[in-house]
C-alpha cells in the first residue's frame, strides 16, 4: 500500500512543471519575510537580487517597441514591489534586534551603502536620500502616474470609433475575419493594459511614500530601542542605527528609483516598429545640431574663468562627432543619388529602345474614371473605391468558384470628368455617371414623398434615383429610398455586370487552377480526364455554358466526375454541360425555392411543349431551335405576363420544360427574359416539392 502511495505521489510530481513554479515561490518568499527573521547573508543576497531585478525591467522597457511587447508589466510591478517592501520589513527587523553589533550586523550591502556610498557621515545620506526621494516621487513618479491615467481615459474612449473601424474595414473586404479578430484582441489588450497601468502607477507612489515613512520608523525606532535596551549613548545609537536606517534606505531606492523609471518609459513609448534606442539614433543624427551645440560649448569654453579645458575637450567632441554623422549622411546621399541616376539611365534607355513591354495588353476587367472620380479612389482623401472592388472581387469570387482576376482602376483623361467606364477585354461593357460629394437616393418603387436633388439613373439596374446631399441621407430612408455612397453605387454596377457575364471571366488558366485544386485531393480523378478523355479546351468551354446561365462552379468535384463519365458518350461541349446539370440541380434549385421550401414553377402547355419538340426535330443541329416569328412573339409574350405575375407574388420566375428543348430555350429566352429561370425536369431532385403557379398557352390557330 505505502508502495502505491509512493508510486502516485511520484506520478503526480512528475506532471508539475518547474517553469511554472517560480511567480508562486516569490509570493511565498515575499510572505516569508514579512513574519520571519532572515540572515544577514540571505538578506544581502536578496537585495543583490532585487537590483538585479529592477536593472532586468529597465532594460525590457528601453528595448520594447510598443507598450504591449512588456504586457506583464503592471503583474511584475506589483511582484517587484511587494518583493521590495518585504526587504525593508526584514532589514528592519535586522537592524533593530542587531544594529547595536555594529555596522555589519545588517549585511555587507547595509555596511557597504552606510560607509562607502555616503563615506560614514548619517547627514550626508540623509540629504542624499532626501534627494532620491523628490526625484522619485515628485518627477518620475508623478509624472508617470500623470501620464497613465490619461492613457487609459484616452484608449477607453476611442475603443468604441476603433470597433467601428475593424468592422468597417471587414465589410469592404479589405481585411479577412482572422485579421479582424486579432485586430480586437489587440485593442481589448491596450485597453486593460493601460487600465492596469494607472492602477500600477499606484503601487509605485504608494511606495515612495512607504520608503520615507519607513526611514522614519527606523530612525526613531532604532534611538528608541539604543536608548533604552543597549544602554548607548545618544551620539553612539545615532551614529549607528541612522547610518544603517540610511544605508537600508538607499539601498531600496535605486531599484524604486529604477522601477519608476521603467514604468514612466513605457506609459510614453510611442507605438512603432523600432525600440527606444533604434528611434533615438535615427531622430537624434543631425549634424547640424551638433555643430551648434559644439560652437556654443567653444564659445563658454573662451570665457575668463571657465574650465577651458573641459569646455574646449567636449566642444572639439561634439563637432567631431557631427562632422562623422555629416559624412554618414553624405554617403547615404551619394548612393541615393547614384541609384537615381542609374534608375533614370535605365528609364531613358527604356524610352529609346522600344520592347515587347511598350505593347500593351487588354485587361480583362478594367475600371476607368474621370479626373473628378479621383478622390473616390485615394485612401487619403477618404475614397472607399479600392476596398469597395476589392470586396466585390472576393464575393464574386467565393459566389462563382474560382479566383475573379485582378480588376485595374485607371483615370482617363478622354473621359468627361465625373464619368465612369467598364471595360471587359478592351471593350466598354457599362458606364456611368457619379457625383462625388454625394449620394445616390435610388426609389426602388414605393416610396412616400420626394427629396431634392440631381435626378438620375441608378447605373447598374436603371432604376430611378436621385443625387442628394449627405445631410438628407436619413429624411431620404424615412421615404422609403435607398441611400448608397457614389463607392457603392459603382461596385454595385461592377458587381452586376461581371455576374452577368461570368463565362468570359474564366480562361483556359483559371480551368487549370480549378483542375489543380481538385488533384490536390483527388489526384486520380484529374488524371483519368485530363487530357486523356477531355482536352482543356472542352472543359473551359463547359464550365463556361455553366456560368453563362449564372450557376457556380464550385462544386468541381460532381463536374469533373460527371464529365469523365459522359466523355465516352460525347465529345461536344453543350451535350456535356445538358448532362452535367442534373447532378448540380440541388445547388441550382436552392436559391429558388420559397419560404415553405417548395419550388414554385412555370409550364408549358403540353401541345405547345410537342409542338417546340416537333420544331427541334425538324431543325438542323447548326440552326438550333429555328420558330416561326409570330409563334415566336406570342410565346415570348405570354412567358413576360407569366413572369411578371409570377414575381408580383413574391416568386422567383421559373420555367420548367422537358430536358430535350431545355438548352435550346434557355438560349432563345436568356436575352428577352434575363428574370426568367430555364429548368429541366431532371434538374430538380426527387424529394423537391413542386408547385405549379402558372401554365404556358399559345393560340396557334391564326
Amino acid at each position: 500500500m505505502a508502495i502505491a502511495t509512493l508510486s502516485n505521489l511520484r506520478q503526480d510530481l512528475s506532471k508539475i512543471e518547474l517553469s511554472g513554479l517560480g511567480i508562486p515561490f516569490l509570493v511565498l518568499l515575499i510572505i516569508s519575510m514579512l513574519v520571519l527573521p532572515l540572515p544577514a547573508f540571505l538578506l544581502d543576497f536578496l537585495f543583490t537580487f532585487n537590483i538585479v531585478i529592477g536593472l532586468i525591467i529597465i532594460m525590457i522597457a528601453i528595448n520594447s517597441s510598443k507598450p504591449l511587447d512588456f504586457s506583464s508589466f503592471p503583474a511584475i510591478l506589483l511582484m517587484a514591489t511587494m518583493l521590495r517592501l518585504g526587504l525593508n520589513v526584514a532589514s528592519t527587523r535586522l537592524v533593530l534586534v542587531k544594529g547595536h553589533e555594529g555596522p555589519d550586523a545588517a549585511g555587507k550591502v547595509i555596511e557597504a551603502f552606510g560607509e562607502f556610498v555616503i563615506g560614514g557621515n548619517y547627514l550626508v545620506g540623509f540629504i542624499i536620500f532626501a534627494i532620491l526621494m523628490i526625484i522619485n516621487f515628485i518627477v518620475v513618479t508623478k509624472g508617470a502616474g500623470r501620464v497613465s491615467e490619461v492613457i487609459a481615459r484616452f484608449t477607453l474612449d476611442a475603443m468604441p470609433g476603433k470597433q467601428m473601424a475593424i468592422d468597417a474595414d471587414l465589410n469592404a473586404g479589405v481585411i479577412d475575419q482572422a485579421t479582424a479578430k486579432a485586430r480586437r484582441e489587440e485593442i481589448s489588450q491596450e485597453s486593460d493594459f493601460f487600465g492596469s497601468m494607472d492602477g500600477a502607477s499606484k503601487f509605485v507612489r504608494g511606495d515612495a511614500i512607504a520608503g520615507l515613512l519607513i526611514l522614519l520608523i527606523n530612525i526613531i525606532g532604532g534611538l528608541a530601542i539604543g536608548l533604552s535596551q543597549h544602554d548607548l549613548s545618544f551620539s553612539e545609537a545615532g551614529r549607528i542605527y541612522v547610518l544603517l536606517t540610511i544605508g537600508d534606505g538607499l539601498v531600496a531606492q535605486i531599484p524604486s528609483l529604477l522601477l519608476s523609471l521603467s514604468t514612466a518609459i513605457i506609459v510614453t513609448r510611442v507605438t512603432t516598429s523600432e525600440s527606444m534606442t533604434e528611434q533615438a539614433k535615427s531622430q537624434l543624427n543631425n549634424p547640424m545640431a551638433m555643430f551648434v551645440a559644439g560652437g556654443i560649448l567653444l564659445l563658454l569654453g573662451l570665457v575668463p574663468g571657465m574650465p577651458h579645458m573641459v569646455f574646449l575637450t567636449l566642444a572639439l567632441a561634439v563637432v567631431g562627432l557631427g562632422i562623422m554623422l555629416s559624412k554618414g549622411a553624405n554617403k547615404i546621399s551619394a548612393q541615393n543619388d547614384a541609384d537615381s541616376l542609374r534608375a533614370s539611365a535605365a528609364e531613358k534607355a527604356n524610352k529609346e529602345e522600344l520592347n515587347w513591354d511598350d505593347v500593351d495588353q487588354v485587361d480583362l476587367v478594367g475600371l476607368d474614371i474621370g479626373y473628378g472620380l479621383i478622390p473616390l479612389v485615394n485612401p487619403e482623401t477618404g475614397g472607399q473605391l479600392l476596398p469597395r472592388v476589392k470586396g466585390v472581387r472576393k464575393k464574386l469570387s467565393a459566389e462563382l468558384g474560382f479566383l475573379v482576376q485582378p480588376i485595374r482602376i485607371r483615370d482617363n483623361l478622354d473621359l468627361t470628368p465625373d464619368t465612369y467606364h467598364i471595360v471587359m477585354n478592351g471593350v466598354v461593357r457599362g458606364k456611368g455617371e457619379i457625383k462625388v460629394g454625394r449620394e445616390m437616393a435610388i426609389n426602388p418603387g414605393h416610396v412616400h414623398g420626394t427629396v431634392e436633388g440631381i435626378p438620375t439613373k441608378e447605373p447598374a439596374f436603371g432604376l430611378d434615383a436621385i443625387w442628394i446631399e449627405p445631410s438628407q441621407r436619413d429624411y431620404a430612408r424615412t421615404l422609403g429610398y435607398t441611400v448608397v455612397d457614389a463607392a457603392t453605387a459603382i461596385a454595385t454596377h461592377l458587381n452586376t455586370l461581371l455576374r452577368d457575364n461570368a463565362a468570359e471571366l474564366l480562361s483556359h488558366d483559371e480551368t487549370q487552377q480549378l483542375l489543380d485544386k481538385v488533384a490536390g485531393r483527388s489526384p486520380k480523378l484529374v488524371e483519368d480526364l485530363v487530357p486523356g478523355k477531355l482536352p482543356l479546351a472542352t472543359i473551359t468551354k463547359v464550365l463556361q455554358n455553366i456560368l453563362d446561365e449564372s450557376v457556380s462552379v464550385r462544386d468541381m468535384r460532381t463536374i469533373i466526375e460527371v464529365l469523365s463519365t459522359e466523355s465516352g458518350r460525347t465529345q461536344d461541349a453543350d451535350e456535356l454541360t445538358a448532362a452535367v446539370r442534373p447532378r448540380l440541380g440541388r445547388m441550382i434549385v436552392q436559391s429558388l425555392i420559397d419560404v415553405a421550401d417548395s419550388l414554385p414553377v412555370i409550364t408549358l402547355d403540353p401541345s405547345l411543349e410537342q409542338m417546340l419538340h416537333n420544331v427541334l426535330q425538324q431543325s438542323s443541329s447548326n440552326q438550333g431551335l429555328v420558330i416561326e416569328p409570330k409563334l415566336a412573339e406570342s410565346l415570348f409574350k405570354a412567358l413576360a405576363e407569366n413572369t411578371q405575375e409570377v414575381e408580383n407574388q413574391g416568386h422567383p420566375a421559373v420555367l420548367v420544360v422537358s430536358p430535350g428543348i431545355r438548352p435550346w430555350l434557355a438560349k432563345i429566352i436568356k436575352h428577352r427574359l434575363s428574370d426568367l429561370t430555364v429548368l429541366s425536369y431532371s434538374e430538380i431532385p426527387d424529394d423537391q416539392a413542386v408547385k405549379v403557379v402558372a401554365t404556358v398557352a399559345v393560340d396557334n390557330s391564326n
